[in-house]
C-alpha cells in the first residue's frame, strides 16, 4: 500500500513537472529568442545570444514604439475602465432590483453569448463606417464596453455582497448611486480586480477587430505591429521575439500586481 502510494505521488510530480515545463517554455524560448539572431533562432539555439541590444536597437528603429504603446495604453485603459463601470452596474442592477421581466432580460443577454463576434463584424463595420467612427478608438472601443460575460460574472458575485449593508445604508439616507459607490464598490474590490486583469488583458491583446477598423498606422495598436512584422516577406524572428517580449510585459505586471485580489475575486471572495 505505502509503495502504491509512493508511486501515485511520484507521477503525480511527474504530470506537474511535464504540466509546468509545457506552460514555461514558450515564454522561456520568447525570451531567448530575443537576445539572438533571425539565423539562430531558425536554426533552433534554445540558449540565450548576445544580439539583444541589436533586436532592441531595430525596433526602435522600424517602429514608432511611443505612438504605438500609446495607442495600446489609451485603448486597454480607458476602454478597461468604461467596461468596468458599466458592467458593475448593470449586474448590480440585474441582481438588485427584481421585475418580472428581469431574469428574461438576462436570459437574451446570456442567449447572446453564443452569436460569435465573426457574425457581427460587417454589421458593426458597416454602422461605424456610416457613424464617421472609423479609425478611432472609440471604434476599437465601443463594441466591447458592455461585456455580456462580465455582466454576467459582476451579476453571480453580487449575490455574496450583504443585502444587510445596503438595507442599513438606505435607513441611513443614502441614494442608490451612493450605496454603488461607496458600499458595494469597496466591499467588491477584489471582484473588481479580478474583472480588471480579465478585461484589461482583452483589451490589449485584441486583434481581430482593431484590424478591421484601424487604417493608419499612427492608430494601430501593438498587437498589430507584431502580426505585421511577423508577416514580412522575410522576418526578423530576433525582432519579432523582442517585440513580443514587449508586448507581453504590461499584462505580466498588471497580473502579478493584482493576483492576490484576481484568486479572491475568482472565488467570490467578499470582505
Amino acid at each position: 500500500m505505502r509503495i502504491f502510494t509512493k508511486l501515485s505521488s511520484f507521477v503525480v510530480q511527474a504530470l506537474l513537472w511535464l504540466a509546468a515545463f509545457i506552460s514555461v517554455f514558450p515564454f522561456y524560448w520568447m525570451l531567448s529568442g530575443a537576445t539572438n539572431t533571425a539565423n539562430d533562432i531558425t536554426g533552433g539555439k534554445v540558449t540565450p545570444g548576445t544580439a539583444l541590444f541589436d533586436n532592441i536597437s531595430k525596433f526602435f528603429t522600424l517602429v514608432d514604439a511611443p505612438r504605438i504603446f500609446f495607442n495600446s495604453f489609451f485603448v486597454a485603459l480607458v476602454g478597461t475602465a468604461i467596461t468596468l463601470i458599466i458592467t458593475s452596474m448593470a449586474g448590480y442592477g440585474f441582481e438588485m432590483f427584481r421585475s418580472k421581466a428581469r431574469d428574461r432580460i438576462f436570459g437574451v443577454l446570456l442567449l447572446m453569448l453564443s452569436v460569435p463576434f465573426a457574425a457581427m463584424m460587417i454589421p458593426l463595420f458597416v454602422m461605424f463606417s456610416k457613424a464617421g467612427l472609423m479609425n478611432s478608438y472609440a471604434a476599437i472601443m465601443l463594441p466591447t464596453l458592455a461585456s455580456i460575460f462580465m455582466i454576467f460574472y459582476f451579476r453571480q458575485n453580487t449575490k455574496a455582497f450583504p443585502h444587510e449593508l445596503r438595507d442599513a445604508a438606505r435607513m441611513d439616507g443614502l441614494k442608490e448611486w451612493q450605496i454603488f459607490a461607496f458600499i458595494y464598490m469597496p466591499v467588491m474590490r477584489s471582484t473588481y480586480a479580478a474583472a480588471m486583469i480579465i478585461v484589461f488583458m482583452t483589451n490589449w491583446n485584441a486583434y481581430l477587430w482593431p484590424l478591421i477598423v484601424l487604417q493608419t498606422n499612427e492608430m494601430k495598436t501593438i498587437t498589430l505591429v507584431v502580426a505585421s512584422l511577423a508577416s514580412a516577406y522575410t522576418p526578423d524572428y530576433g525582432l519579432i521575439m523582442i517585440a513580443n517580449v514587449l508586448a507581453t510585459l504590461p499584462t505580466i505586471l498588471v497580473f502579478f500586481l493584482l493576483q492576490r485580489r484576481f484568486v479572491e475575486g475568482m472565488l467570490g471572495s467578499v470582505k
